[in-house]
């Protein structure tokens, strides 16, 4: 009998299967390691294109380098320009650059001074005219009378309701007889007819201006109208503009929605997101990059840059001292991340470093790692995110900070930050620092409640009614989840309501917390708290003056206005790359509405 010839090829095919499989084995979690890191990446990159889809040039500002465009806002519609810098396709141009606002200003200007009477019914009209708004429109006229401006934006579309506000002018007076203003609230993407009607002092109408201005669609391409739910409170909704800040997949703008879900403004930024939008002086300042902040009056106009070289933002800003701002951030090109704060003079943008908690909780800090490949947080691979500071609150009564870790699941009071910094009490899980030199900060919960974990957006709320020094109320988004990345060999036991997965089983839900403080007793007490839906990471609940709660669940793409108790008035539904890290509501009062 022939002896029998293997097939070479069938012989060799399980080999090369096997070879195949181990090298996917080996390079898969290299792969999602790598996308991962390009994820988070995406909040350092600073925009390299600054668009405005001009019309046909009508004019220029030789001395400013500015030309004049027309804006095509739809045939029959109000007649408007574009400001377009000669430089705007140049590397590393950015409207957040006070140079170029400046340029910006005096070619308004120009056009303002010049021999064109400005009147209501022919008011100079300029888009978006310090590029740091899309759907911004800039009106100047004269009155003959001190007058003020109140404005209805209507669409055709009967699913978006009318939006009316008053204007607030630029001057900054009720009534005045030179009218400049940003008129917010006009939906890109439609045909929006605007009806201004000028009031008299008293309060009397007298004149009626309508005109038409077609906007194009979201610069970003986001949505106009989010998906709304009405909830079982029949509470009437807060005035207001929702204020969406870092959206992922959408970085470098800032949305506004009002009560019924519809876009009102498109912020553009340079980079990164809002984190939080500050008033200050009737102007706003906010966060325009990972390394940039700015200073914005109402009609747009970057009026200062706060540059934080070698450092980049992360999370919160918030005021500290009289004319200081206080900033969470990291050193650019430092071991550790999210574990300093800075303090920005707000008068001449100097920016010190003003706590390093490497130093703050040495102690703890040493008992600590860098987050390796086979932690939850695998994405962060190789960073020190050893506290992840997420939120500030300055208490200016006694020069403390109290700052939230989602790393150790506890909130921080460091007493003494621009003289001597130490800790001066922990709120959390107290078996967490059992066995760290911090045992002793631990304040002691005074009733029986499951403690925060990886808690977002501690901020004061109330002090205590009685008056008493040291005792007050804080509140909180309890994400209830928990996840320890950078620290061997503690493993707690969680209450069954703990969630421990990143997107949740569809059981967990996070809270809304409210807690007592008392420094004298060295307690901490749950007083109320209210289940929302749930968000393991990312995420704020907060109060608003009406008693209302506006309230960002990241992870669960949804943010809802809830009434005092806790019930929900509305929610609405967001598309976003894994979350949105907050949302506020904020009147805009003194900035662009009266």
């Amino acid at each position: 009998m022939e002896p029998t010839t293997q097939n070479p090829r069938k012989k060799k095919w399980p080999l090369i299967v096997l070879a195949v499989v181990a090298v996917l084995a080996v390079a898969t979690p290299f792969v999602v390691l790598g996308v991962s890191k390009l994820f988070t990446a995406q909040e350092s990159v600073v925009r390299s294109e600054w668009e405005i889809d001009a019309g046909e040039a009508i004019g220029r500002n030789d001395e400013q380098r500015i030309e004049y465009a027309e804006a095509d806002l739809g045939e029959g519609g109000l007649r408007a320009l574009y400001l377009v810098p000669d430089d705007l396709e140049e590397e590393g141009f950015t409207f957040y650059d006070t140079g170029v606002q400046q340029r910006l200003y005096a070619a308004l200007q120009t056009l303002k001074d010049g021999t064109t009477a400005w009147t209501a019914n022919n008011p100079l009209a300029v888009v978006n005219p310090f590029g740091t708004g899309s759907n911004g429109l800039y009106l100047y006229f004269t009155t003959d009378m001190a007058t003020r401006v109140r404005y209805t934006v209507h669409v055709e579309d009967e699913s978006i309701p009318d939006f009316t506000a008053v204007a607030a002018d630029a001057s900054g007076q009720t009534h005045s007889r030179v009218h400049e203003l940003q008129l917010i609230g006009l939906v890109p993407g439609e045909t929006n007819e605007v009806t201004l009607e000028i009031l008299g002092s008293w309060g009397n109408l007298r004149q009626t201006v309508r005109f038409t201005v077609t906007m194009p669609e979201p610069e970003s391409g986001y949505d106009t109208a989010l998906e709304t739910t009405d909830g079982s409170s029949g509470a009437a909704l807060s005035d207001g503009l929702f204020t969406m800040m870092r959206v992922n997949g959408y970085l470098g703008y800032g949305f506004m929605y009002d009560n019924a879900g519809i876009l009102r403004y498109e912020m553009v930024l340079e980079g990164y997101g809002l984190d939080r939008v500050l008033p200050y002086e009737n102007d706003i300042i906010t966060c325009v990059s990972s390394t940039k902040l700015a200073r914005i009056d109402g009609l747009g106009q970057v009026v200062q840059v706060y540059e934080l070289d070698g450092y980049e933002l992360h999370h919160d800003i918030g005021f500290g001292q009289d004319g200081e701002l206080l900033a969470l951030a990291e050193d650019a090109e430092g071991e550790t991340v999210e574990d300093k704060v800075l303090s920005i003079d707000l008068a001449t943008g100097e920016v010190t470093e003003l706590l390093d908690f490497t130093e703050v909780l040495s102690g703890y800090f040493e008992m600590t790692r860098p987050v390796s490949a086979t932690d939850d947080f695998f994405w962060q691979a190789g960073e020190w995110d050893w506290i992840h500071l997420n939120s500030l609150q300055y208490m200016e009564a006694d020069d403390s900070l109290i700052v939230s870790s989602r790393e150790t699941s506890t909130i921080i009071k460091v007493k003494n930050i621009h003289t001597a910094p130490e800790p001066d009490w922990l709120a959390g899980d107290e078996r967490f620092w059992a066995d760290t030199p911090y045992a002793e900060l631990c304040l002691a919960p005074e009733n029986d409640f499951v403690p925060q974990y990886g808690q977002h957006c501690v901020e004061f709320w109330h002090a205590d009614e009685s008056g008493t020094a040291g005792v007050y109320e804080l509140i909180l988004y309890n994400n209830n989840y928990w996840s320890l990345n950078t620290r061997d060999g503690y493993e707690p036991e969680l209450a069954e309501s703990v969630g421990t997965d990143l997107y949740g089983t569809g059981e967990e839900k996070s809270q809304v917390y409210v807690y007592k403080i008392d420094e004298n007793a060295r307690t901490f007490a749950l007083e109320s708290s209210f289940d929302v839906p749930y968000s393991s990471i990312v995420s704020n609940g907060t109060p608003l003056s009406g008693g209302n709660w506006v309230v960002n669940s990241g992870i669960s793409m949804v943010f809802g206005e809830y009434d005092e108790s806790g019930a929900l008035i509305r929610e609405y539904a967001y598309e976003c790359t894994m979350q949105n890290y907050r949302t506020f509501k904020y009147d805009y009062s003194g900035f662009w509405f009266m």
